[in-house]
């Protein structure tokens, strides 16, 4: 499968380079809230709609007039940023049409990650980024990379940014032919959780510490540098140090959980041929005050869409349950239904066939079970599914109409 695939370096540019990125990262800020403010202006004053074309040719005018210092940076970052700032349009009007949360382009802070793209030049390109080497960008040279891994192609595009912590990186995405993993022959049910983040419908865990909690385990250190931060007098040097600590705590939280949920979905993706995923309503469960913090801290949504992705690379299909299907509250022996269920219930006794369940476990036979077309009853309906679709779409599609045949029973 040929696909475009992301890699992010991390760079140690030198004090020089440093001071160079710093102009970078300065005048594509400053060309993006500028132009961001005249576009709003123009808008407001006639409806007036500009483009990076015709914005473009402001900046050259602003370089050579009024504000020089634009020609100290690299020409085509400028040009990049407003690219960006264009495409960021075209998806707030996509959104807008659809009928979703818009979410209007805003203004940059120097503050928050600072971040600037390259054209590269592909004459120099193949030769130099390889790994060991260094990498060329313009008005920089040579940067040193710590390369995790060689990348499998050639770039176009190379994105350097700043963290708050102070860390640099570079990121860029290369045309790749991933093979597909050989067939095991497997299929599984899994149910995501907080307690357990993934569960199979065998019993196992997918990992064996359950749920790391990286934020709750750090939240104590978290909370005492924040109040030292808040303290302290603004723009002084040692709010500027105490920043830099509370920074990398907060980058080393979202270290630990990037690793934690490749880790534990490469394993996964790679575990069976079938994967059946409960369709999840991630946005709508963080509305939920007392469960907010805890699905946060776990990030179900990153995880289901790292496991969607990886499944379209290594040849895997990926299933979605509906989210309304009683999973946990089914038996999997026998099918009936429990009315209550709260979340302190992690083992329950079905009172028709008395098989003991425990709750992750049981919810993930049931998503298996519809997934293989098993009969599974709920709430006095019952429905025997087909055999295995042979696209998710239509796996979908059955598990659509098995929940609108329990609607109409509950209804009834």
């Amino acid at each position: 499968m040929v696909t475009q695939r992301a890699y992010q370096f991390r760079i140690y540019p030198t004090a020089e380079q440093q001071q160079q990125l710093a102009v970078e990262f300065g005048n594509a800020r400053w060309v993006w809230n500028h132009c961001l403010e005249l576009r709003n202006t123009a808008w407001e004053a006639d409806q007036t709609r500009h483009n990076y074309v015709s914005l473009g040719r402001h900046v050259t005018e602003l370089k050579r007039g009024e504000f020089p210092w634009l020609a100290n940076g690299t020409a085509s970052c400028l040009t990049q940023t407003l690219i960006d700032q264009d495409k960021a349009f075209e998806h707030f009007f996509r959104r807008l049409k659809n009928g979703e949360k818009p979410g209007y382009p805003r203004f940059k802070s120097r503050w928050d990650r600072q971040s600037v793209r390259y054209q590269l030049d592909q004459r120099q390109i193949e030769n130099n980024y390889r790994a060991g080497e260094f990498i060329n960008l313009p008005k920089l040279g040579e940067v040193n990379v710590r390369w995790s891994q060689v990348p499998a192609g050639v770039p176009k595009m190379a994105t350097v940014s700043r963290t708050p912590d102070g860390r640099y990186f570079i990121s860029f995405a290369c045309e790749v032919e991933i093979q597909p993993l050989p067939l095991t022959g497997k299929t599984v049910g899994v149910d995501l959780g907080i307690k357990d983040v993934a569960v199979t419908w065998d019993g196992e865990r997918v990992t064996q510490s359950g749920n790391p909690r990286h934020l709750k385990r750090r939240l104590k250190h978290l909370k005492r540098q924040q109040r030292r931060l808040a303290r302290m007098q603004k723009g002084s040097h040692r709010r500027q140090r105490q920043r830099l600590k509370v920074a990398r705590i907060h980058a080393r939280i979202a270290a630990s959980r990037a690793d934690f949920l490749h880790k534990t979905t490469t394993t996964l993706v790679r575990s069976a041929d079938v994967i059946a995923l409960e369709d999840l309503h991630v946005k709508g469960m963080m509305k939920n005050h007392c469960l907010a913090g805890a699905i946060t801290d776990v990030g179900l949504g990153e995880f289901r869409r790292q496991v969607e992705y990886k499944a379209r690379w290594y040849g895997r299909t990926v299933i979605k349950v509906d989210r309304w299907f009683p999973s946990s509250k089914t038996c999997s022996e026998c099918g009936s239904y429990q009315e209550k269920m709260p979340l302190r219930v992690r083992e329950w006794i079905c009172p028709d066939c008395g098989t003991r369940h425990d709750r992750d476990v049981n919810a993930a036979k049931n998503i298996r079970n519809i997934t293989l077309g098993n009969r599974v009853t709920a709430r006095g309906g019952s429905m025997n599914l087909s055999g295995l679709p042979g696209t998710p779409g239509e796996a979908r599609t059955d598990a659509e109409k098995f929940t609108e045949t329990d609607r109409m029973d509950r209804a009834a």
